[in-house]
């Protein structure tokens, strides 16, 4: 083994010990010998795995020494017959091998290679080996090239000779080397390219479709050298490709269209070097193109046929051949290039118009619609990928004129009336196909260019409008509703011409109503804008539903008049009343009633009717009665699936009675078409598609009735009973699972090539969807992934509804008649024969599937034993069907069949029936067939109704899919197998080895040709991976073992040449990197995904996609890293979180989010101002890292502003300038602005917005829907309100801080130099002048979001003109926008308010809306509809505005909806704050308490929803203003009381309880208020509530509170000790208990001993709560003095035994306990005095203080005794003094020997010193000289001595001056006893002196230095709070 082994970068990659030994520059033979016989060529594989890692990272000089023994390893293994990945693998390390090392003995390898090429031994075994080799030399020649040059035509000889003789996996392989020995020796092989191209071409129609791709692409690499093909042999190149594309699968059109299409482009453009070495004669575009459209039209045979062939109108074009050449045709330009199509579009346009209007592309009506689709795909695929957007302005014009010059020929046909023109009727048919390809790449043109469009529709010289509204006239059908598509498209791309193109074409209708081409033209063209509203999110003024209906009442009521025009007008008027159904409810509404009459009178009202309308009439009002039947039901369907809102049983009931004439007129139909002849068939069979559909939609219940006749109908109708034709339906791939694409094929709808690929599948009509076929398509929404709506043609679309409709009623039949119908499904298939059989089969199994998804879905059973027994019969016949489409179908109706019955014994009897077969079946067919059988039973019944089954299934399907010579068995065995292990989970753990070692040895061997097998083991490891799940992360040795093969699976299908196979390898590794990320080495995998992003396959690209996005979810910045190294700048890289990565990039970011917003589109514009307001919000508090205290977007405010200025241009559509608005604030409102000027640009832009919200609502000319203005308005008024919010809050911190100082004028200018912020007045007063205006539309605003929100019931009370900015009829949508703008809006009304403090009444309440809809809507709140707008004084105006924003903010905060967002909730609560900030408000609620009781209760349930911090807190600010408010009104009520009751001698009892002391919940403000604290205080402290504490899931862990909660509780707290204020003294005795209670176990709880000594916001609230309750002065009347006092000294007593100290609690704080005692003490001294236990227990508490280790709780001992020395009543103060005076002496006398260190110590004896000047101060004159012969000799202790001084510590110099300045204050005090004490000591007296002298010297020293003295400085720490 050796030093060099790369291992994965960054991931641990724990391997399987096996696999460990695989990794090794030598191949590991010892181990190799070890293992079984089986495992060894997964060890081989791994070891070359690793090896090509190796190699490329290896130093050369090591490869150098191992080189021989290399060379010797990998040239043994080409003869042990390697499989396919193996050999590729090995040819390109042993190529990699010389290319780094020494090439001497290449040759020897060589001709090694070219022996084994040679041996004539054609077994199977000696394959591998053979084609070992062949890989083995190609990979030589690519990577060593010209150094190989002269051994090259011997090589190729040799590989020309065996391609003669080899099978079809040697042909395919030969032809790879080849390809690979062309690419390498480029040039240098000229002189065998004649050799390689003849023995090649031949092969272009090989049987087998692998070498059909192998020669393209060989042929593609030849052409690169090779004149010859692109100039002599050029036709015979295109005569061979369109050999090869008959009968061709998709791999191969795709191969061969690219060898088609490249060699047409260099015939073309040759590429220079060639041009240059031979004289070439270079082909036409005339020729080049001639020659493709022989192909195109005239399929592979060309001319060759036979004579009598020929002469069969030359038979039908091949579709391969024609949809392979369109995509040659695609591959064509696309090598020429954007340039050169931009340059020849006027040539190519018109030929590939030309192809469709020849004769021979549109022989049949469906080969015409497959023509056309073609040379639309050709069109879209070039034009609209290729072209720049200039280029596609100039296509469109192209387009137009060829349009206009088709028009004129038509046009000259039209008006020439004489008869002699023949030929003019086939022009007019083929230029309808012409006009349809041209109307349709013009509509997708200008969709795509989007409002980059407007100068093609603007400027006239171009008449884009013209041409497309002529084409309207146009004689044929289709190409009118082209042209009506066409419009639908420029009007989705350009809103603002929507409703001028309607009303354009409803003033046409009206004038040219005699045409019948105008008619019908128009109306399809209203119908079409008219389906597009949908896609333009400001619809239409609501006014055109209203034209609509009246132009189509109108054609219908003159259809009778002429007959010329009967026809046309019914269907107008009928198209467009379901066109105007799309509008929704909100336009239909309102004409409903005319609608339902409509209809009842289109249908004859009786059975009598129906028969005599039958004697009557001819053929021709025979035509005209079903078209209009059959329009009405559209009409009908149309408003069934667009109005579902209106659908009510009335309305249903009223629908019912046409619709049950219609179902009985099916009858009677066969007996008129017969009488009126055949041409009727086609519109009966409308009315039955119209029928069909329209009962699909409804409730089967309301036609069950009708069953018997519509089963009658339905059956018939997909048995083909009365239908000649074959038609099959096209629903079956639908109903058959997704997952089964691999085996229908139907993985091909998932390709580019989708809309041509189509036309080549199996079903009757495919692919050939066209709007012709069913006008009505025009206004429906466009199914997912079409550009166009193609319905099927009539026969197919009545077949797929009646299906459907089976489906529907099926599960509603009784079993009798299911039984019936299964018989007969029996019965049709034994008597069809041949063609019809399969295709009958086919439509039966689709309606069984419908049927059975249809129980599935309403959860009922299929039924009694014998339906099941028919329908199981008719299934297991299908199994052994040999189309395999039918095959998979029965597979699926098994497993639902097992599924909708449910039964274990059911289900058992199917796998058994399989089981058997699987057993004795040697045939393809029904292997494949009851194999996938299994797969359906396992898939629908899941893992555990099939769990018995499971072993025998896997075993058997283990089985199946080793039988290589049957791919088709193994794909669909394999199929199986992973739908098994899919469905079972857990349950196939134990199969999950031996499937694993099953599937990397298929891997291994299985031929790459056989891409489906690969597909299915793709989908088999998906599965299994998803199984084993996260276990894969584990290390045992089993779990690695696992873990590694899925790694070696991955890593073989991911180097698949396949797409498919490369995509299901992409999902497995996206499933790998979800259960072990570690494992998945990204440094590879990332670069790869990045490439297939570019793949031409779609499913390569999702899956790619699809993987990235999971990756970037979960490691971005390693994605960023491994996409960047792709693209070869790795930038700095910063992975500290994506944040900062986007940081790097702002400048990026701001330039995008500019170009976005200033752009064109209107989508784009909508995008980047989203963008640029997410990037301000993001960054806007992200630091300047240059400039400390800037923020890093102030540099870009240019740039915002001039971004956001376009959006407010007079014709900007509503939702950009309300979404520029929104961005506007939130810029204005994030602080970056610091530029005065800057801030006013983007100002000026919100005031101009401002004038145009009071233009009203009629004024603008309307070209959108009436809720667009409303949403503007909105935008503004919700703006404006937004930064009023900010100003003021700005203000009202400008407020709140200290002003500064005023400074000098020298240092004015530095101060303002360094930041520049905006004065803080700056932004109110932009927004002052605005205010009365402002002021006056947001209380409207208001009204009418209130009145919008009421519950529907109170409708009839809204004002039937609608409101100030909406109309009625626009209501719901007005109702969302309303929901967005309300909260800051009235959160801005809260603070106007409050800042006028109500006085505001400027006539603003009379003043309307100005200018709406011309009529003056007075904006007054709950105005009696009698009163004139003057009569409202103040208060009441004020009374309105209060129960507006109390309505407003109650309601919602009743049940804000989930998905509300959290700035509605806070913005409400924050303007219900500021409301009853403003005492007129409060005294508003202190009138009405049930107001006050009402918001509490609101706001309580706010907080069971809302968890958020934030929003508690904004509550608990709301509920003290409450609170506040009730108090200031009882105050006000004492007050009055007092002044009237002073001679009275009896007062009534105030405040709430009364005399009896009970609260009322409900009505009990104080109760409300309580619930509502303790809910948020259980919340934080759960332990407070007994009910939590004493659960079982309780733990008793007190942690220490958050910040957010800290002030929470705080401010609970705070409430909580206001509330007894409220209450009558009897009320108090009810609460007290309570809330000392709370507030005693908050302290305990939070009153912890913290390092810093800070008091914590809940202590200090509580302390402050205690101090409040303790000195209410209104508790101790005479009733309660006997409970206040228990209360009071039950609290102290608790305090006490809180601070006590316990062992398994946190250490209390004794300070904050201390302070609590003494708050007792102080206050309530008179309860207290005399109990001798809570006396002793606070000595105890103080002493305890005192004796404290820490000075800081010694100090504050001090300070909290002072207060209780000084205290008044010297009955309590006595006691304390003799208790702990002496313990003070000891203290302060310890001192001396032990001086203090800190300033904390220092501080603690000062206090100390403190107390005892008290005490001396207290003490009578007669005590004196005893406490002062304490004091004294103490303070003198304190002295240094002169030599002492000068190296003491600072804290103790201090001491010496403090002692020092007391005595020198005493001794004047008390003069008498000073000296007394001092002659009693003279050693006293001579310290004294000595002190005083040596300071008066210093003093002298330090006066003489400095001319100021120097004060003393006070001690530095004082309390926090006073509580005093």
């Amino acid at each position: 083994m050796t030093p060099i082994s790369v291992r994965h970068t960054h991931r641990d990659s724990r391997i399987s010990p096996i696999m460990e030994l695989a990794h090794s520059l030598l191949l590991n033979e010892e181990a190799l010998a070890q293992i079984t016989e089986a495992k060894r060529p997964v060890f081989i594989f791994e070891w070359l795995r690793f090896l090509d890692k190796v190699l490329v990272a290896a130093n050369k000089t090591d490869v150098k020494e191992k080189q021989k023994k290399l060379v010797e390893q990998l040239s043994g293994l080409i003869s042990s017959s390697p499989g396919p990945p193996t050999r590729k693998l090995l040819a390109k390390n042993l190529a990699a091998l010389y290319s780094i090392g020494d090439t001497f003995t290449v040759f020897q390898t060589l001709d090694k290679c070219n022996d084994i090429i040679k041996n004539k031994d054609d077994t199977a075994a000696y394959l591998p080996t053979k084609l070992a080799a062949v890989a083995c030399v190609g990979a030589f020649y690519e990577k060593m090239g010209r150094m190989l040059g002269s051994a090259f035509p011997e090589t190729v000889n040799n590989l020309l000779k065996s391609l003669k003789s080899a099978e079809s996996q040697g042909r395919s392989e030969i032809l790879m080397s080849l390809q690979k020995v062309l690419s390498g020796l480029g040039g240098a092989a000229a002189s065998c390219h004649r050799d390689i191209y003849k023995n090649a071409r031949s092969l272009l129609s090989d049987r087998s479709m692998a070498v059909r791709c192998a020669v393209a692409k060989c042929l593609l690499e030849l052409q690169n050298e090779a004149v010859f093909m692109w100039t002599a042999e050029l036709e015979n190149i295109a005569t061979l490709s369109f050999k090869a594309l008959e009968s061709s699968n998709y791999g191969v059109r795709v191969a061969v269209a690219k060898l088609l299409g490249t060699v047409m482009a260099t015939a073309l453009m040759p590429k220079q070097a060639t041009v240059m070495r031979q004289n070439v004669k270079r082909a036409t575009l005339d020729e080049v193109l001639e020659l493709m459209a022989t192909g195109f039209l005239r399929g592979g045979s060309g001319f060759l046929k036979s004579g009598g062939e020929m002469l069969k109108v030359g038979g039908s074009v091949n579709r391969e051949v024609r949809v392979g050449v369109t995509q040659a045709y695609v591959v064509f330009v696309t090598t020429l290039g954007g340039q050169w199509l931009e340059r020849s579009f006027a040539t190519f346009l018109s030929h590939v118009l030309d192809l469709v209007s020849h004769p021979r592309a549109t022989q049949t009506h469906v080969e015409a619609v497959y023509s056309r689709r073609c040379v639309s795909f050709i069109l879209r695929a070039t034009v609209g990928s290729l072209l720049g957007e200039k280029a596609q302005i100039a296509a469109a014009k192209e387009i137009c004129q060829a349009i206009g010059k088709q028009m004129k020929v038509v046009e000259a046909v039209v008006n020439d009336t004489s008869s002699e023109n023949k030929s003019g009727a086939a022009d007019i048919a083929a230029s309808q196909h012409v006009m349809v390809c041209a109307l349709q790449e013009l509509g997708s043109l200008v969709q795509s260019l989007n409002a980059t469009a407007s100068p093609l529709i603007q400027e006239a010289s171009i008449g884009l409008l013209e041409t497309v509204t002529s084409v309207l006239l146009h004689p044929s059908m289709a190409a009118r509703l082209a042209a009506a598509w066409c419009l639908r498209c420029v009007a989705v791309a350009l809103p603002f011409q929507l409703t001028p193109f309607l009303d354009r074409c409803a003033e046409r209708l009206n004038n040219l109503k005699t045409s019948p081409e105008a008619v019908s033209g128009y109306s399809f063209a209203m119908a079409a804008l008219l389906g597009g509203v949908h896609q333009c999110p400001l619809g239409i003024p609501h006014a055109k539903g209203k034209m609509v209906v009246s132009i189509a009442e109108d054609l219908l009521r003159t259809a009778a008049q002429n007959s010329r025009l009967s026809l046309q007008r019914t269907q107008a008027g009928w198209l467009l009343l379901g066109a105007l159904m799309t509008l929704g409810p909100s336009v239909v509404r309102y004409h409903l009633p005319k609608m339902l009459l409509l209809w009842r009178n289109v249908f004859p009202r009786s059975l009598k009717e129906l028969e005599a309308e039958k004697a009557r009439g001819d053929s021709f009002t025979w035509q005209v009665t079903l078209e209009g039947r059959a329009g009405a039901l559209c009409a009908m369907r149309s408003f069934v699936a667009h109005c579902p809102e209106l659908l009510t049983e009335d309305v249903i009931r009223k629908l019912m009675t046409p619709i049950e004439c219609a179902m009985t007129m099916m009858s009677h139909i066969p007996s008129v078409i017969k009488a009126h002849g055949a041409h009727l068939k086609a519109s009966a069979a409308m009315v039955r598609l119209r029928l069909y559909d329209i009962l699909a939609l409804l409730p089967p219940k309301t036609y069950e009735g009708s069953f018997n006749a519509l089963l009658r109908e339905l059956v018939a109708e997909f048995t083909l009973t009365d239908n000649s034709a074959n038609t099959t339906t096209s629903l079956l791939r639908s109903l058959c699972h997704y997952d089964d694409s691999v085996l229908l094929g139907s993985w091909l709808q998932e390709t580019d090539h989708k809309s041509i690929e189509d036309q080549l599948q199996p079903n009757s009509a495919s692919g050939s969807g066209a709007l012709e076929h069913d006008p009505s398509s025009i206004y429906l929404r466009i199914p997912a992934g079409e550009a166009v709506p193609g319905p099927l043609p009539l026969g197919v679309s009545v077949i797929d509804a009646s299906v459907a409709l089976f489906g529907v009623v099926f599960p509603h039949v009784s079993y009798k008649h299911r039984l019936q119908m299964l018989d007969h499904f029996a019965e049709c298939v034994k008597q069809a024969k041949g063609v019809r059989q399969q295709a009958v089969q086919l439509n039966i199994f689709t309606a069984v599937l419908s049927a059975l998804k249809g129980l599935a879905e309403n959860k009922s059973t299929l039924g009694p034993e014998e339906v099941r027994k028919s329908a199981l019969t008719l299934v297991m016949g299908a199994l052994d069907n040999p189309n395999p489409i039918l095959r998979c179908a029965a597979g699926e109706a098994l497993g639902r069949m097992a599924q909708v019955v449910g039964e274990a014994t059911f289900i058992a009897r199917m796998a058994q029936y399989s089981f058997d077969k699987l057993k004795s079946a040697r045939d393809v067919v029904s292997r494949t067939g009851h194999s996938l059988a299994l797969g359906c039973l396992h898939r629908y019944v899941g893992g555990i109704g099939s769990g018995q089954h499971l072993k025998t299934s896997v075993s058997i399907l283990l089985a199946l899919a080793q039988d290589g010579t049957s791919p088709e068995v193994q794909t669909w065995s394999l199929h199986s197998l992973a739908l098994i292990v899919d469905s079972s989970g857990p349950m196939y753990r134990g199969y999950v080895e031996p499937t694993l070692s099953l599937v990397l040895t298929l891997l291994l061997t299985v031929p790459p040709s056989h891409t489906e097998v690969h597909q299915c083991l793709g989908r088999c490891l998906g599965a299994i991976i998803t199984t084993v799940g996260p276990e894969l992360q584990g290390n045992g040795a089993t779990i690695s073992t696992i873990r590694s093969s899925c790694l070696v699976g991955c890593a073989i299908t991911q180097d698949h040449s396949d797409s498919l196979v490369q995509a299901a390898a992409i999902s497995c590794l996206q499933q790998l990197h979800m259960f072990a990320p570690r494992h998945v080495n990204l440094s590879s995998l990332v670069p790869s995904l990045c490439v297939h992003l570019c793949s031409s396959h779609l499913l390569l690209r999702r899956a790619a996609v699809a993987c990235l996005r999971q990756l970037a979810q979960r490691e971005a910045a390693e994605v960023c890293e491994y996409a960047m190294s792709l693209a070869k700048n790795a930038g700095d890289k910063e992975n500290s979180g994506i944040n900062d990565l986007l940081v790097l990039h702002l400048s990026d970011l701001i330039r995008m989010a500019f170009m976005a917003a200033t752009d064109h589109s209107n989508q784009l514009r909508m995008a980047g101002l989203q963008a640029l307001e997410d990037i301000i919000k993001k960054f806007a508090t992200v630091p300047e890292p240059e400039f400390p205290g800037h923020v890093i977007l102030e540099q870009y405010q240019a740039n915002v502003g001039a971004a956001l200025r376009p959006a407010f241009s007079q014709d900007t559509p509503s939702d950009i300038i309300a979404k520029a608005c929104q961005v506007c604030s939130t810029w204005i409102g994030s602080g970056v602005v610091s530029d005065l000027n800057d801030l006013r640009r983007v100002h000026n832009l919100l005031v101009s917005s401002l004038d145009k919200v009071q233009a009203g609502k009629g004024s603008s000319s309307q070209l959108y829907r009436e809720s667009a203005t409303t949403m503007e308005k909105l935008a503004v008024l919700k703006a404006w309100a937004e930064v009023y919010v900010v100003a003021m809050n700005i203000k009202k911190e400008a407020e709140t801080k200290p002003k500064r100082a005023t400074k000098t004028t020298d240092d004015e200018d530095d101060d303002y130099g360094t930041i520049d912020e905006l004065p803080p007045d700056s932004l109110i007063t932009l927004v002052q002048p605005e205010l009365p205006i402002l002021s006056r539309l947001w209380l409207a605003a208001l009204k009418d979001y209130a009145l919008l929100t009421l519950p529907a019931e109170f409708s009839s009370q809204l004002p039937p003109d609608g409101g100030a900015f909406y109309t009625p009829e626009t209501i719901d949508t007005a109702r969302l926008h309303y929901r967005n703008s309300w909260a800051p809006i009235l959160h801005a009304v809260a603070l106007w308010l409050n800042s006028t403090g109500f006085t505001s009444s400027e006539p603003i309440e009379e003043t309307s809306v100005p200018g709406s809809q011309k009529r003056p809507t007075p904006v007054i709140l709950n105005q009696a509809p009698g009163a004139t707008a003057n009569t409202k004084s103040l208060p009441e105006i004020n009374k309105d505005r209060m129960h507006l924003i109390l309505g407003v903010s109650i309601q919602f905060l009743c049940s804000p909806r989930p998905e509300e967002p959290i700035e509605h909730v806070t913005a409400c609560l924050q303007a219900l704050h500021t409301l009853l900030d403003s005492p007129c408000a409060r005294i508003h609620i202190g009138e009405d308490q049930l107001i006050g009781v009402e918001l509490l209760n609101v706001l309580h349930r706010l907080l069971l929803t809302w968890n958020p911090p934030s929003v508690q807190l904004l509550v608990t600010g709301v509920v003290q203003q409450i609170v506040r408010a009730a108090q200031d009104h009882l105050q006000e009520k004492r007050n009055t009381l007092n002044e009237d009751d002073m001679e009275k001698e009896t007062c009534p009892v105030l405040g709430e309880g009364g005399d009896s002391g009970g609260l009322v919940p409900g009505k009990s403000l104080v109760f409300a208020t309580m619930e509502l604290l303790m809910f948020i205080l259980v919340r934080h402290m759960p332990h407070l509530s007994t009910k939590m504490s004493d659960s079982p899931s309780h733990v008793s862990t007190k942690t220490q509170l958050s910040e957010e909660s800290a002030r929470l509780v705080a401010a609970s707290v705070t409430i909580l000790s206001d509330l007894p204020s409220l209450c009558s003294p009897a009320g108090c005795m009810t609460i007290l208990p309570t809330i000392l209670f709370l507030i005693a176990r908050i302290l305990k709880d939070t009153a912890i001993k913290s390092g810093d000594n800070q008091v914590p916001l809940p202590v200090s609230a509580a302390l402050q709560g205690i101090k409040n309750i303790v000195t209410l002065s209104m508790a101790k009347t005479d009733q309660t003095q006997k409970q206040w006092t228990d209360l009071i000294r039950s609290t102290l007593a608790c305090i006490l035994e809180y601070s006590q100290p316990e062992d398994s609690m946190p250490i209390p704080d004794e300070v904050s306990m201390l302070t609590a005692i003494a708050l007792f003490l102080w206050s309530a001294s008179t309860e207290i005095i005399g109990v001798q236990s809570l006396q002793n227990g606070c000595m105890n508490r103080f002493k305890n203080a005192l004796n404290s280790c820490d000075p800081w709780v010694q100090a504050k001992c001090y300070q909290l005794l002072l207060s209780v020395f000084q205290h008044s009543n010297r009955a309590l103060s006595t006691p304390y003094i003799h208790s702990l005076a002496p313990i003070m002496v000891e203290k302060l006398k310890a001192v001396e020997r032990s001086r203090p260190t800190s300033s904390t110590e220092l501080l603690a004896v000062q206090e100390g010193i403190k107390v005892l000047e008290t005490l001396v101060a207290l003490g009578e004159e007669q005590n004196r000289v005893q406490l002062l012969a304490l004091l004294v000799p103490t303070l003198i202790s304190y002295l240094l001595d002169e030599n002492a001084f000068d190296s003491a510590l600072t804290a103790s110099k201090d001491l010496h001056e403090f002692a020092l300045q007391n005595l020198m204050h005493i001794g004047p005090l008390y003069p008498h006893a000073f000296k007394t004490v001092m002659g009693a000591a003279p050693e006293l007296k001579t310290r004294l002196e000595t002190a005083v002298r040596a300071s008066q010297a210093s003093k002298a020293k330090a006066a003489a230095r400095q001319p100021a003295p120097a004060i003393h400085s006070a001690p530095t720490i004082k309390l926090k709070t006073s509580f005093f």
